[in-house]
């Protein structure tokens, strides 16, 4: 088994696992960031690119090996053309869904499901090697000092859809503006899903903050 996982959905979906209460804490974006991350794995591996504004699958390209990045690629390629911001909110909780069974089925996590009242499911997330969790946050740590063009694109990648989802198990708001310009300078590497992720969350809450007004 590598160190940690392959793709950018699992990373995230696995720093999202708070180490000192040791419990997973996604926050209520994170579907948008899981789905956010999937799009940005494609198109940094040339499976996607942009076009008019969209994403498109690049024709010849050769097959995706992970399951659940294929299966949006497959979408991609059979849909009508959707704004970035389509495919960062539509069915992405089916994805965050889609990567944990995977990442289950690889042995990086365990579920326990519990059913406190013989009728309320809750599903709850254990990561098996906690160290796992660690490199992925020191990724993180090496990306926000390491020159910047020693950063690899995918760590890249990391550091800012964590930062734009609000992950705060590995970014909090007082890391975030302590390397503001940092983020800001590897926004460039990372392709248009960051910025599409951004404007789904500003959107849903405006949404919010418009239901709590009336």
């Amino acid at each position: 088994m590598h160190d940690v996982p392959a793709t950018l959905p699992a990373r995230l979906y696995l720093l999202a696992y708070d180490l000192r209460k040791r419990r997973h804490a996604p926050n209520m974006y994170f579907p948008y960031l899981i789905r956010a991350a999937a799009l940005t794995d494609l198109l940094l591996s040339g499976h996607i690119t942009e076009e008019s504004g969209k994403p498109r699958a690049v024709p010849g390209a050769p097959p995706v090996a992970d399951p659940v990045l294929a299966d949006l690629l497959a979408r991609i390629a059979e849909s009508k053309p959707r704004s970035w911001q389509r495919w960062v909110y539509e069915d992405s909780r089916a994805t965050v869904r889609a990567v944990r069974d995977r990442l289950e089925a690889d042995r990086w996590i365990k579920l326990e499901v519990r059913r406190p009242l013989l009728v309320f499911r809750r599903t709850i997330v254990h990561v098996r090697d906690t160290r796992v969790v660690k490199r992925l946050a020191a990724q993180v740590s090496n990306a926000l000092s390491a020159p910047l063009a020693r950063v690899d694109d995918r760590d890249a990648a990391l550091v800012v859809l964590a930062a734009t989802g609000n992950l705060k198990t590995v970014l909090p708001r007082d890391r975030r503006r302590a390397h503001k310009d940092r983020i800001t300078a590897l926004q460039e590497r990372v392709g248009p899903a960051a910025p599409a992720l951004r404007k789904v969350i500003q959107a849903t809450q405006a949404v919010i903050a418009s239901g709590a007004s009336g």
